[in-house]
């Protein structure tokens, strides 16, 4: 049996000392602003800042009584199930297609990284010109078939325009590390499958599926984490959470609230909430779903 190997530093304090970069990173940026949003939660300011009352948790429930709110719980929920299902098949998918081709196999994957490579925002500008009702060549092309597309004015329309672009922008990250998984399967497993009659769809299926569940798993984290929070820039300039509030998920409201409506304890109550989902959502795959994960 292996010996596990252990560093011990002489002095007390060189430990601290290698850590204290990335410590500080943290308490700057994770610690105090999150401190600083549980604080201006409960309190209530004018849109000047000049007078702050402390209000208790008067704040909460006036999210809890408001509709345009939990409306926004709908949304984000329809929002999050379509963007992370949709992106998750397209991008395994692609990487099972990749995995396989021999010629130009790295143009092909070059191509499908750089989606990656766009800012949010310019996702959404970019989807948003190819949807616009009078001069987007894919609203076009439906018009031609007979299918009248505006998301200006249909609610349905905004939301599938917002899961394209999200999609668009999210399955680069996907595809890498499906592919990573796929080549990290042994060869023997699949050709052993392959000797014992089973076709490709059923290797997949019952040898290569599998053993991406942990690669799985993480995406399915990863890509939860990106809808509610990373997906703000795509909303704002596609679609700026309409029409109406149709499109108006959590975060968004959370930005509207905060600095144009200048409800500044509102939207920290919010961020405060928005922080809690994230944290059980986490805690409930970790707990549940990574069950039937198998390493």
């Amino acid at each position: 049996m292996a010996v596990e190997k252990r560093v011990r530093f002489k002095s007390w304090w060189l430990p601290w000392a290698l850590i204290a970069p990335q410590m500080a990173i943290i308490l700057v940026f994770f610690f105090w602003p999150a401190a600083q949003a549980l604080w201006f939660s409960v309190q209530q300011q004018d849109a000047f800042g000049t007078s702050t009352q402390f209000v208790g948790l008067d704040n909460f429930e006036a999210l809890l009584a408001d509709d345009s709110y939990l409306a926004s719980f709908k949304t984000t929920a329809v929002f999050s199930v379509a963007v992370a299902a949709v992106g998750l098949t397209l991008s395994l998918l692609l990487a099972v297609m990749a995995d396989r081709v021999v010629k130009a196999s790295r143009l092909y994957k070059t191509l499908l990284v750089w989606p990656y490579a766009v800012a949010p925002a310019v996702a959404g500008v970019l989807w948003l010109f190819m949807f616009a009702p009078s001069i987007g060549v894919v609203s076009y092309g439906l018009r031609a078939l007979g299918f009248d597309w505006n998301h200006l004015l249909d609610g349905t329309h905004a939301m599938i325009l917002i899961v394209f672009a999200a999609v668009w922008k999210q399955i680069s990250y996907n595809f890498l590390f499906f592919l990573a998984g796929l080549q990290s399967i042994p060869k023997s497993l699949i050709e052993a499958a392959a000797i014992d009659g089973a076709g490709p769809w059923r290797r997949f299926w019952t040898v290569q599926f599998p053993l991406l569940t942990p690669t799985t798993f993480f995406l399915l984290v990863i890509n939860i984490i990106y809808v509610f929070i990373d997906t703000f820039a795509i909303v704002d300039a596609a679609t700026s959470g309409g029409p109406g509030k149709e499109t108006a998920i959590l975060v968004y409201k959370l930005y509207f609230d905060g600095f144009k409506a200048l409800d500044l304890g509102g939207s920290a109550s919010q961020s405060v909430v928005l922080m809690g989902i994230l944290v059980a959502l986490t805690v409930i795959q970790f707990r549940y779903v990574e069950r039937r994960v198998h390493y």
